[in-house]
């Protein structure tokens, strides 16, 4: 019986809560909606290339992701009932720190405006885990996390490949080996419900986009930080795949 909760719980939220992070827009920022028509149009040229909506948007969302991953790795950290979820924590926080500094320091040079809060949707995520406890905050947590990574993966894939940007390649660079690193270690926890995972990642909801927008930071606010605990050095650079597929 513990199983087919568990299960129907995963179910529940992936099929309520996936975020479609390929969505993600911040108008505040952008000005115009997110589309295939114009995320190839160059919004301005910088000393490192131009820059398009395309990779704009893309370093909206490495924030983004960080501004949630990052406190539910700290509770994974935290609570995780296992040595493999309390590593999971570890590499999402460390990973999405290393990435928000990238984020912070090509934002001014790019003319980027940053988010300080996640999305309606993606702070519905965390608050979601946060009201689990015990085996369902672990099994709750790495499916949302495993759903989000594998969405965004062929996303860095895209702008790696388009993007004439010197800054941008470097954040796609770094976000492929952070986010290979994620995948590997949340499917290292034996808790990742492939079928269901693989679903969600390829017929998401289709949500408001207010749902999925981060709120602008208010004007002359400051740029908020995510930080790893001090002493805390982990390799999300080379992830080391699981021996058995579970």
């Amino acid at each position: 019986m513990r199983i087919t909760r568990t299960t129907a719980g995963t179910a529940f939220v992936g099929g309520a809560l996936v975020l479609t992070l390929t969505a993600l827009a911040y108008p505040t920022m952008l000005g115009v909606r997110n589309t295939v028509s114009t995320q190839d149009r160059v919004i301005t040229n910088t000393v490192f290339g131009p820059l398009t909506e395309a990779d704009r948007d893309f370093v909206v969302k490495v924030r983004a992701a960080g501004l949630w991953e990052h406190p539910l790795g700290l509770m994974a950290m935290e609570r995780g009932s296992t040595p493999e979820m309390k590593e999971a924590g570890e590499h999402l926080v460390v990973g999405h720190a290393r990435l928000d500094a990238t984020c912070r320091r090509i934002a001014p040079e790019l003319g980027v405006t940053l988010p300080n809060l996640a999305s309606p949707q993606q702070q519905q995520f965390v608050s979601t885990v946060d009201g689990a406890t015990g085996k369902q905050f672990d099994t709750t947590a790495v499916n949302i996390m495993r759903i989000t990574h594998g969405q965004i993966f062929p996303v860095i894939a895209k702008v790696r490949a388009n993007t004439k940007n010197s800054l941008v390649r470097q954040l796609a660079d770094q976000a492929n080996d952070t986010v290979l690193d994620h995948i590997t270690v949340l499917e290292k926890t034996g808790l990742v419900n492939f079928d269901q995972v693989n679903f969600q990642q390829s017929a998401p909801p289709d949500l408001p986009k207010a749902q999925l927008t981060p709120p602008a930071p208010q004007p002359g606010e400051p740029v908020l930080s995510l930080t790893a605990p001090p002493g805390l050095e982990v390799n999300t650079s080379a992830p080391t795949p699981s021996p058995t597929v579970r």
